[in-house]
């Protein structure tokens, strides 16, 4: 009774809609990469690497949880600079996937630093901004920041991952505006935003890179080449109408007309099988995700944990909308995972660890008040 009693005072401001939303949502993707796994006729080798990342997500997300967040504020520098190594270490001795040197791989596992880099920036970008004393309003707050976002930018642009990349510049632009950076700072960054994004198409995007953009802008003008993909998830999602075809029975992803259905069109796998129903409950799951989140930032006691809780929103936010985005035609494809349920156990388990930082977040919430009192 006394280690009954012992737990309850320790989960005093756990968020279970958090913590439920995304354990749901990782369940859902299970489902969805079993049965594609199974059209595969393989020995379910996407499902149990998922399961494990997921174990081990889970673990560490309770880690976390129960953990102290000042800790994480202390470590904020040398999360970042970790990340860094990792991007450079990880052009030289990384593996290769699909035109992309971003994996590592031992003992037949991989690791994506590309993960660690998004929980390394946001963890980090609500350390200096804590630093400056709500000084957003000076150019020097602009260009520290921005520095600090274009170092990983740049090197995962190297290795090519525009996808990522992007998402790390979305986070920070993100950070800017919910910070209150004057509008003039901000439409300047836009003009170069234009410059860089000339000079990528010349210098830096690769031939995949530049068919998916131009498909994006002309679905039509490849149907059966850079512009396949798009148009085999927009029948997957539009064929599986109310209910869906169920579990196993999509044709688009079961006859595997739907390329890459286990990461980049999950979502239309969902669309497919389980129907518009199925479909809307992933998004309403995302929405409670996010607000919830949202919140626990309004609940803060101090900037940190606020400015951190923000940035994981952004981070899961932005993620969200460039994947179903990309799967419903609206966006380009640039291969960002949907989180919690695309298959990728650094994606997975990188989620979890930030989720398990928002719950660190909320439990001090109640904790601080009472320790005033």
């Amino acid at each position: 009774m006394r280690l009954y009693y012992r737990w309850l005072e320790k989960s005093r401001g756990f968020d279970w809609w958090l913590f439920l939303s995304g354990l749901i949502l990782a369940l859902t993707g299970l489902v969805a990469i079993y049965s594609i796994d199974l059209s595969r006729g393989e020995e379910l080798n996407f499902f149990s690497t998922q399961i494990l990342a997921l174990a081990i997500g889970l673990v560490g997300f309770f880690v976390i949880s129960f953990s102290h967040l000042a800790v994480f504020r202390s470590l904020a520098k040398l999360i970042y600079l970790f990340a860094l190594v990792l991007l450079v270490l990880v052009l030289f001795l990384g593996i290769n996937i699909r035109g992309t040197t971003g994996w590592f791989r031992l003992a037949g596992f991989s690791f994506q630093p590309a993960e660690l880099a998004k929980a390394g920036l946001a963890i980090f970008l609500a350390w200096w901004t804590t630093k400056q004393a709500r000084r957003f309003d000076r150019w020097q707050y602009l260009l520290t920041s921005g520095f600090f976002a274009f170092v990983p930018c740049l090197l995962i642009l190297f290795q090519p991952d525009l996808g990522s990349a992007l998402i790390l510049a979305g986070v920070w632009f993100g950070h800017l505006l919910l910070v209150g950076t004057k509008k003039r700072y901000l439409f300047s960054l836009v003009g170069i935003f234009i410059f860089v994004s000339l000079f990528s198409w010349f210098f830096l995007f690769a031939d995949y890179q530049k068919e998916r953009l131009m498909t994006f802008v002309d679905p039509g003008r490849d149907p059966l080449g850079a512009g396949y993909n798009v148009a085999q998830s927009m029948i997957a999602i539009g064929s599986g109408q109310l209910l869906g075809r169920g579990l196993g029975f999509g044709s688009q992803s079961q006859l595997h007309f739907l390329p890459e259905a286990q990461t980049d069109f999950i979502f239309s796998v969902i669309a497919e099988e389980l129907g518009f129903l199925g479909a809307f409950l992933i998004l309403g799951l995302y929405f409670l995700l996010l607000v919830r989140l949202w919140y626990i930032a309004r609940q803060m006691n101090d900037d940190f944990s606020a400015y951190l809780v923000l940035s994981i929103l952004l981070l899961f936010f932005l993620q969200l909308v460039v994947n179903t985005g990309g799967a419903l035609g609206l966006l380009p494809v640039t291969g960002v995972t949907l989180p919690f349920v695309s298959y990728g156990g650094s994606s997975l388990l990188i989620n979890f660890l930030l989720l398990g930082l928002a719950e660190s977040a909320a439990r001090s919430a109640v904790r601080l008040p009472s320790t005033t009192s």
